[in-house]
Parts: C-alpha cells; structure tokens; sequence
C-alpha cells in the first residue's frame, strides 16, 4: 500500500515514462527523420546500381529525407549484403537486393555469412528483368545457334564475361551450357561496367549481362544481342528473340531487383517504404523510366516478395545441384 506521500513522489516518474513512451511512438510514426542508408552490393553503373539510385530518388522526393547510395561490392553481392543484415533493425540502412545475393549466393556460397530468408525483411520487388546474351561485333556470330555451334565445334575456345561468379548472369550462362551440352569458359567480373568494357574491347567475346545495363549499348549498335532469358520475348526489346525460340526449349531465367531492411524492422516502417516505392512506379514518367532501361516495374507486398525469395532460394539450389558449377 502506498502511502500519499509515496504516491506524489511517483507521479512526475510515471509522467515521464508516459512521456517517453508518446516520444518514442511518435520518432517511429515519423520514420524516417535522417537520411537512409540504401546499400548497392555492386560496382555503380550496374542494373541494380541503376534501379537503386532510381529508387532512391523518389524514396527522397516522397518521405522528406536524403536516401543516400552507398555501393559496397564484393562476393557476388554478399559483402553489401552481409552490411545490412547485421544493421540494427530501424529502416536506417537498406539493400536493393537481386536474385544473386538473395537467390543464387545461398545456393553456390558455402560460407554465406548471412541467411537470405531469416537475416532479412523484404520491402518490395521493385522490377525484374531478363537477363541477355551479348557478342563483340567482331565475333562471327549474330544468332544464338551461330554461338551454339561455333561453342560446339571449338570446346572451351568461346569465352564469355559475366557481371559476377554466381551471379544471376553467370548462372544463366551455366544453365544454357548445361541444356546444350557446349563449354565456354567463364571470365567473372566486379560488375556490369568493366566486364561490358572489356567485352567492346574484345578481351572477352561473348557476355552475359541483366538487360538494363546493356540495352544502350545494344541500341547503339556496339554490341550485338544474340537472346532475352526469358520466357517471352521483352516489350522494351521485342526484336531480341529468346533462348527458348532460339533453339534451347524449356529455357528461362529472369532477374528481380528488391529493397529488403534488416530482419526485426518494424512491421509500420517497411509499408510505410513499400508505399512509396508502389507510389511512385504507378507514375507514368517512374514506370517509363523502369522500361526504357529494359526493367518491368513492380510492387510486390512484403509477404508476397518473402515467398519470392524463399522459391528462388529452393530454384537455385535444384540448379547448382544438377550442374554441379562451382565458384572460381
């Protein structure tokens, strides 16, 4: 039993917790109120670098706060990665995450120093894309059959260039040589930009690359593109035939490019980006942006993109298991 006395000495403590307790609820309703950390796990100049800095703008133009990008490369997208699944749980810092480091690298890393789907709270899928097959203009081959049955006729003589080992490029590389039973060697790269530079200076003839960061180089004629990954042929580039179409039946990989924030971050803090993010690519100029780089906007719910990463995690893993590629 308190006496009166006890009971007035308590009074401005519980005030201040209630006070406390309406600060804090009100610093969470006003997320985010300092710039955001939005980590690219690849070079810039990259699909993911482009779609991330796309997002961020219009994260920066709709919440009132700096997004800032921050590349951090390395391992397929796991040192970035890693960064963020070790971040504290606020919304602070970020990752545009890819079918790479959020799909394959569980499949073809040993040592995965974080877990795609428990380390992580999904946000949104943002875009995806195909991935596409490339030649140095130099190479005498102007369809994918012609690289087939030059790869073929000349075993391990083709080499090809890919944005990273593991990547999604890469993997669709080794799914492609695996359904046609040709060998290519593989030259790995730190990103879309030195491996498309080495391939117009023809160190490498043939590269695998996501859509986005080659469609330029493609419509300008410095490089010439052989097929799309995916199923169907690519409205943003129609006139590129499909691995499927070309000869290989069956074939199909595609990209996908998502904001994720540290698992733990709460639940308010992701809808709240995942709104703006949906916002803006419903806008005509956003969503044409998205197409003209050969992406597909998209804005998937936080639970819908869980299940997402959870079925590429299990594709891949059937993939590296029935090829048996390793990393370099």
């Amino acid at each position: 039993m308190f006496t009166t006395s006890k009971k007035s000495l308590l009074r401005p403590v519980i005030a201040l917790c209630l006070a406390a307790g309406s600060t804090a609820a009100l610093a969470q309703a006003a997320y985010p109120s300092k710039p955001v950390r939005l980590i690219v796990p690849y070079p810039a100049g990259g699909t993911t670098d482009i779609i991330a800095r796309l997002t961020a703008n219009q994260l920066t133009e709709r919440l009132k706060q700096p997004f800032v990008v921050e590349n951090r490369a390395g391992a397929s997208g796991a040192i970035g990665a890693q960064a963020v699944a070790q971040a504290a749980p606020d919304g602070y810092t970020l990752v545009m995450g890819t079918a790479s480091s959020h799909g394959i690298n569980s499949a073809v890393q040993k040592n995965l120093p974080y877990d795609a789907v428990k380390d992580f709270a999904p946000v949104t899928v943002v875009a995806s894309t195909p991935n596409i097959i490339i030649a140095n203009n130099n190479v005498p081959v102007k369809t994918l059959a012609d690289l087939l049955k030059l790869a073929k006729a000349q075993p391990g003589r083709i080499n090809f260039g890919s944005t990273s080992a593991g990547g999604s490029p890469h993997m669709s590389a080794e799914l492609l040589k695996m359904m046609t039973g040709t060998d290519m060697m593989h030259v790995p790269y730190k990103g879309a930009a030195p491996m498309l530079a080495d391939l117009l200076g023809g160190q490498v003839q043939i590269g695998f690359d996501n859509l986005p960061s080659s469609i330029a180089f493609v419509k300008s004629g410095k490089v010439r593109a052989l097929a799309v990954t995916t199923a169907q042929r690519w409205p943003g580039a129609p006139d590129i035939p499909t691995v499927a179409e070309s000869g290989v039946p069956g074939y199909e990989v595609s990209g996908w490019f998502g904001l994720l924030a540290p698992a733990g971050t709460p639940r308010e803090v992701l809808n709240k980006l995942q709104s703006a993010v949906a916002e803006a690519i419903r806008t005509p100029e956003v969503a044409k942006q998205l197409r003209d780089l050969g992406a597909e906007p998209l804005a998937s719910t936080p639970d819908a993109f869980a299940q997402d990463i959870k079925n590429d995690v299990e594709k891949w893993r059937n993939v590296v298991k029935t090829t048996g590629v390793k990393l370099e």
